[in-house]
């Protein structure tokens, strides 16, 4: 398979964004079909094992950056990864740990805002992942990549 990755930014090197993660063995919990079904898979895995927040509104916080991350990897790899190839997610004492692969090769990409053509799309979703979650690291795959994220679960001390 060739991929044609020109233009792209992988944000690797320096970028305080890549902190590796290294994977861990945990139950695959089946690939979804859709961003709404990669959702209730967190929804419902948060629901089983993550820390009980002690203010609600932190809680409702967390849980909406969980879900935003997921629906920006789980879209990003249907739309522009040649698919979803791999889902997996774990609740640790660190936070929620996402490893979503596709099959393409190419890294994510960001868009520069002032570089920006009248009408173009897309572009904004990585900046947000790398924002929202505390750690994240791109691995290549032989046949694609995987995105390993880890998103806090508890509100900053």
């Amino acid at each position: 398979m060739s991929d044609d990755c020109a233009g792209t930014d992988a944000r690797a090197g320096g970028d305080p964004h890549q902190a590796q993660v290294a994977p861990l063995p945990g139950p695959g919990v089946g690939l979804p079909a859709t961003a709404a079904d990669a959702r209730a898979l967190v929804r419902e895995q948060m629901a089983l094992g993550a820390p009980d927040p002690q203010d609600e509104e932190a809680g409702a916080r967390m849980l909406a950056d969980a879900l935003l991350v997921t629906s920006e990897l789980v879209t990003n790899a249907i739309r522009h990864g040649d698919g979803l190839t791999a889902f997996d997610l774990w609740i640790t004492d660190d936070g929620l740990i996402l490893n979503v692969a596709d099959a393409s090769t190419c890294p994510p990409v960001t868009t520069d805002p002032r570089s920006r053509e009248k009408g173009q799309v897309g572009g904004f979703g990585w900046p947000l992942v790398c924002r929202l979650a505390r750690h994240v690291a791109v691995t290549a795959l032989p046949d694609g990549k995987q995105i390993t994220v880890l998103v806090s679960l508890t509100p900053p001390a």
